[in-house]
């Protein structure tokens, strides 16, 4: 009788999981939940990174001066064996992503990678006295300035009035004794 017993248990309890696992699922269909919501991006504090650029890398290192708070710088990073990689991301006022992107790497790999595939077009902009050329992508679009030595991008899921913004502020320094700026 202990062997029919043991049986009867775990049937038990098999029986008792499955209707666990019915109102949990119907639980998680009818209780309202918003997946839509994501953790707050953070502003970071780039002027430590863009001090360090600007004393290490060979060109003159882009940054934003007189943005509004509206801009939020959220990411940043130099990698001075990368093909002294800089990178600065903004999210704009109406929450799109602006990145400034510079490089010694080579125009043709650096731009396709830093714009995420976007492709030249006919149409250049003056900017602060020099000719960006624009580049327009599924993702990303891009204005793009080649200097002898280094390129630099302003690129993202903004539209083109946002990056020329962003583009205009730029001050483009190599500063062997620079002191922090003031971030955006």
């Amino acid at each position: 009788m202990a062997g029919r017993n043991g049986k009867k248990t775990v049937g038990s309890l098999v029986l008792s999981l499955g209707v666990c696992v019915v109102a949990a699922g119907v639980a998680y269909a009818f209780i309202p939940h918003d997946a839509s919501k994501e953790a707050p991006v953070k502003r970071v504090d780039y002027r430590i990174e863009l001090l360090t650029a600007r004393r290490a890398a060979s060109y003159p290192v882009a940054a934003p001066t007189g943005l509004t708070k509206g801009w939020k710088p959220t990411s940043v990073r130099y990698d001075g064996e990368s093909n002294e990689a800089w990178h600065l991301g903004f999210l704009d006022p109406e929450g799109q992503y602006v990145a400034i992107e510079q490089s010694t790497d080579k125009p043709v790999r650096f731009i396709d990678d830093a714009s995420q595939g976007a492709e030249e077009t006919s149409r250049k902009q003056t900017i602060g006295g020099e000719s960006w050329q624009r580049y327009k992508g599924e993702e990303y679009d891009a204005l793009v300035l080649k200097r002898k030595g280094s390129t630099t991008l302003v690129t993202g899921t903004a539209g083109f009035g946002q990056l020329t913004k962003m583009a205009e502020s730029l001050e483009m320094k190599t500063d062997k004794q620079a002191k922090p700026d003031k971030p955006a």
